[in-house]
């Protein structure tokens, strides 16, 4: 089952707890006596309790919840729900047509709820406190559906900017982030790098090397991030990298 099929049993399957697990709550009904069953079958398949597979599963049910959550309140700040944006949540983020229904009974929720968005990113902000990278790509997921009618609105880069500042990003970094999304990326390959124009090509081959490390795909999945969220992933380690080869070139005169 995809993270998307689980999250409507999250909050008893694995006690996500906080506001994300509430969300989870409020719209769970009968899915929870599914969940739990899968999960007691899963173990009995093999015998074995998969020690840290609980956690792992439920850093990736606060991820792909924490997405609808602050996805609905961004879309609460724009004022509408364009066609787009539902349409790129689903492609992006890989959701099977049989769980779009779960997925929007709690975005719907979320969107609905007199709650501000603080708590939702607060939550997700604290359990990957030690994984920058995690939040980063939860962050680039917003600005993909933010742009996904074709304008990044002044309401919406404020409200990415001040989730931005709860998972720990100062505004040089979100400007980074936000370069990432830009019209022409390629137009400022030193900002999506995150370095000075004047930086040795030693101290920018490390910098480089760090941040493929840090933003590869199977160690942001070993960290949490769900694999259905693979697809984005790749397209960053591929900006990263794109930035990387363009700086090089300027500097070799090509």
């Amino acid at each position: 089952m995809s993270v998307w099929g689980k999250i409507l049993g999250a909050s008893a399957g694995y006690a996500l707890g906080g506001p994300l697990g509430a969300l989870a709550g409020v719209v769970a009904g009968h899915y929870i006596g599914r969940f739990r069953a899968e999960a007691e079958a899963a173990e009995r398949s093999d015998g074995v309790s998969h020690g840290s597979e609980p956690e792992r599963t439920q850093r990736q049910l606060s991820f792909a919840i924490a997405v609808i959550a602050l996805a609905a309140k961004l879309a609460k700040a724009d004022g509408v729900v364009t066609h787009n944006e539902i349409a790129t949540f689903k492609r992006i983020f890989r959701i099977p047509i049989a769980e779009i229904k779960d997925v929007r009974a709690i975005f719907n929720e979320a969107r609905e709820t007199a709650d501000n968005f603080e708590p939702y990113a607060q939550q997700v902000a604290s359990m990957f406190h030690s994984n920058l990278a995690v939040l980063e790509e939860l962050l680039d997921a917003l600005f993909a559906i933010a742009k996904a009618d074709g304008v990044l609105h002044r309401s919406e880069l404020d409200y990415l900017r001040s989730v931005a500042r709860i998972f720990g990003f100062n505004d040089t970094e979100f400007d980074r982030i936000s370069a990432g999304h830009a019209p022409d990326p390629s137009s400022d390959p030193y900002l999506i790098l995150g370095v000075s124009q004047d930086v040795s090509d030693q101290e920018l081959k490390s910098h480089h090397r760090n941040l493929v490390l840090q933003h590869h795909p199977d160690k942001l999945i070993a960290q949490g991030m769900p694999p259905e969220f693979i697809d984005q992933a790749n397209q960053k380690l591929g900006l990263i990298n794109s930035a990387y080869d363009q700086v090089r070139k300027q500097r070799a005169g090509n």
